[in-house]
C-alpha cells in the first residue's frame, strides 16, 4: 500500500524539491527509451485508444485499434458508424457500451464543434465524451508536444511510494508533481513513471532492491515497518 499523509517523509519543502530532482533525473537514466505504448498516428488515433485503454491493457486496445482504425480512419467516419457494429469491436477491451458510445459521441464533438480536428487545448478537449483531464494530458503531450502530466495508475502509485504526493485524487497529484517536476520534463516524466511502475514499482511485488530510485524512496523502509497481520491459528479438526 502506498505510504498515507501521516507516513509521507518530513521534509522541507528545499530538500522534497532537491529529491524530487533527483527521482527525475533518475528515472531518466533507467528508462531513457519510455513512450507512449499506444499505437497511433495521430490526434484522432491516440485519443481513441486511450479512452479504450480505461481499465484494459495497452497490448489488448493495440489489437483492437488496427482493426477499429481500418474502418474508422478519422472523426467524420467514426461519428457516423453503427453503435452495435462499433460494439463489437470494442468489446474486447471491457466495459464496451460506455466505450463505445464516448468513441461516438467525441468523434461528434470534434466533427461538430472542430471541424473535424481534434483540438489542441485542454478545455476544449475535456468537454468531449469520455475525456478526462489524464486522456487530454496523454494528447497534449504526445502528439502535440505540449508539457503535460498523465496521471494514471502507475504515476499515482509511483509518487505516493516515494513520499512526492499523499493524495489519491489524480487533479491533487498532478498539481503536486507540477511544483516539483520541471515543466520541460512532464511528459517524458510521465512515460518514464509508467514505465517504472510496470516493470519495477509494480503493484504487489515492488522489486526495491534493484530499483534506481531507492535512494530516494522512504517506502522499502516504512514497508518493513509495517506490523505483519497475525495469522490465525486453525481450529482442529474433529475426527469422524
Amino acid at each position: 500500500m502506498p505510504p498515507s499523509a501521516s507516513q509521507a517523509p518530513q521534509e522541507s519543502a528545499d530538500a522534497r524539491a532537491a529529491r524530487a530532482r533527483r527521482v527525475v533525473r533518475a528515472l531518466a537514466r533507467a528508462h531513457p527509451d519510455a513512450h507512449c505504448a499506444l499505437h497511433h498516428r495521430d490526434a484522432f488515433e491516440l485519443l481513441m485508444a486511450t479512452i479504450l485503454a480505461a481499465q484494459c491493457t495497452d497490448e489488448k486496445v493495440n489489437q483492437v485499434t488496427r482493426e477499429l482504425f481500418a474502418r474508422y480512419p478519422d472523426a467524420r467516419a467514426l461519428a457516423a458508424a453503427d453503435p452495435s457494429e462499433l460494439e463489437a469491436l470494442v468489446r474486447p477491451t471491457g466495459f464496451y457500451r460506455q466505450k463505445a458510445r464516448s468513441l461516438l459521441e467525441a468523434s461528434r464533438g470534434i466533427v461538430e464543434r472542430f471541424d473535424g480536428r481534434v483540438p489542441d487545448d485542454l478545455d476544449s478537449l475535456v468537454s468531449l465524451r469520455g475525456v478526462a483531464r489524464k486522456t487530454a494530458n496523454v494528447v497534449l503531450g504526445t502528439v502535440f508536444g505540449q508539457p503535460a502530466l498523465a496521471i494514471d495508475t502507475h504515476m499515482r502509485r509511483v509518487h505516493q511510494r516515494l513520499g512526492l504526493t499523499a493524495s489519491d485524487d489524480p487533479d491533487a497529484i498532478e498539481r503536486d508533481l507540477q511544483t516539483l517536476v520541471p515543466r520541460a520534463q512532464w511528459t517524458a516524466h510521465t512515460y518514464r513513471a509508467i514505465q517504472h511502475g510496470r516493470v519495477t514499482c509494480t503493484a504487489r511485488a515492488p522489486r526495491c532492491d534493484g530499483c534506481a530510485l531507492r535512494a530516494d524512496c522512504p517506502w522499502p523502509a516504512q514497508a518493513t515497518s509495517r506490523p505483519t497481520p497475525r495469522r490465525r491459528r486453525a481450529t482442529p479438526r474433529a475426527h469422524a
